[in-house]
């Protein structure tokens, strides 16, 4: 029986709130592929407290983490605008990151960071976890075994915003495709007083949306729409991503996380559309873990489509049972641990991710020039937002 890998030595390098809810948890759920070694905080207070609830030595000065605890990892979890900087310096530190999303806000941010990481031989993966989630990988498994042929359009319908939006349309375009060109409309609306969500509080809100045609060289097109309010407004419930093909089309019908995949080819004779039934399985009768995503085609060819979910119990009872997102950013930092064990690419990785941000600032860039085309790839150094 062959040895198993030893576990990778992982740092967290920051105390966001997902440092202790969500990247903890994964790492300590996962002991024969890493091991949480340290945590890195700003200040002594944030650190300490990030270190007493995970169970790990904690520090505010990184060198000293690095030489005293020997990681291999870095999870850079920090506050929004920070990505970044700390990004950056947790590479010149010399570990093998994943970093939160976006990359950076800055193009030239970013390509500072995979410069840096070249120079070293050091891998980044990102924490875009939505393409990984078991709806959206199943979806890549049917597009890839070519039952809906070749995607001529795909749409983010206020299925993510910003970064993750974006990356979702290109997701059924393929990541390997190229896009040339971005026009974009950003746009401010007064909203009527509602309760939000994430504020706790009922108040007139401004709306703002934004709007974006990708053009791809190939001539297909990527079509994004966002409005920042789409999270926690009741007044904006709707969420959807689709896709339309050469022999179908795939939608995502959602109010909020309440979605349904709506997926469809041509019924024998031509003449009405055959509907894809997706099975979710899991390890008991009764509920349990997901063991796998199972698409029911009623193609005589490619009768069944599966994606099996890489985390699902060894034994029964015996492992994580997680909820479809935390499944996804798992996902993100097995494809770095993969990538570092192997010498290879994580499966996503800095370039996608920035190309990811990339359409984004040229959506915003578009619209302060009137709405004229910007083409790809962009001068880092014209980014003004």
């Amino acid at each position: 029986m062959p040895t198993p890998p030893t576990p990778l030595r992982v740092a967290i390098i920051g105390t966001a709130r997902r440092s202790d809810y969500l990247y903890g948890p994964i790492l300590h759920a996962l002991p024969r592929e890493v091991e949480l070694v340290a945590v890195w905080g700003r200040s002594e207070a944030s650190a300490k407290r990030l270190g007493e609830s995970l169970g790990a030595p904690w520090y505010t000065d990184l060198d000293k983490l690095v030489r005293e605890t020997a990681p291999q990892i870095g999870i850079v979890s920090v506050t929004y605008a920070a990505n970044g900087e700390v990004g950056l310096m947790a590479v010149e530190a010399g570990l093998h990151v994943l970093l939160e999303t976006p990359i950076a806000h800055k193009l030239s941010e970013a390509d500072a960071i995979i410069a840096a990481a070249e120079q070293r031989g050091l891998k980044i993966e990102v924490a875009e976890q939505f393409h990984r989630r078991p709806l959206e990988a199943v979806k890549l498994k049917l597009l890839a075994s070519g039952l809906f042929g070749t995607v001529h359009s795909a749409f983010n319908d206020f299925a993510g915003h910003g970064y993750h939006g974006v990356s979702v349309m290109r997701s059924y375009l393929g990541f390997d495709a190229r896009p040339v060109q971005v026009t974009g409309a950003v746009k401010e609306y007064p909203l009527a007083a509602h309760w939000s969500r994430l504020r706790n509080e009922t108040a007139p809100r401004t709306e703002s949306q934004e709007h974006g045609l990708i053009e791809y060289e190939d001539g297909r097109l990527g079509i994004f729409h966002w409005t920042n309010v789409g999270y926690d407004s009741p007044l904006r419930w709707w969420r959807s991503s689709r896709f339309l093909a050469e022999k179908g089309m795939g939608i995502t019908v959602g109010v909020g996380l309440e979605v349904q995949e709506w997926l469809s080819t041509l019924a024998p004779g031509g003449e009405a559309p055959r509907f894809v039934t997706l099975e979710r399985r899991w390890e008991r009768v009764d509920g349990g873990a997901l063991i796998a995503m199972v698409a029911h085609t009623g193609d005589a060819d490619i009768p069944i489509v599966t994606w099996e979910n890489p985390f699902r119990p060894r034994k029964q009872g015996h492992g994580p049972d997680w909820q479809d997102d935390v499944i996804g950013v798992a996902g993100c930092l097995m494809s770095l641990v993969e990538a570092v064990r192997t010498d290879s690419d994580p499966s996503y990785g800095p370039l996608q991710a920035r190309l990811d941000q990339e359409i984004i600032v040229a959506i915003r860039e578009s619209s302060k020039q009137g709405g004229q085309p910007v083409s790809l790839p962009m001068d880092p150094a014209s980014q003004t937002v």
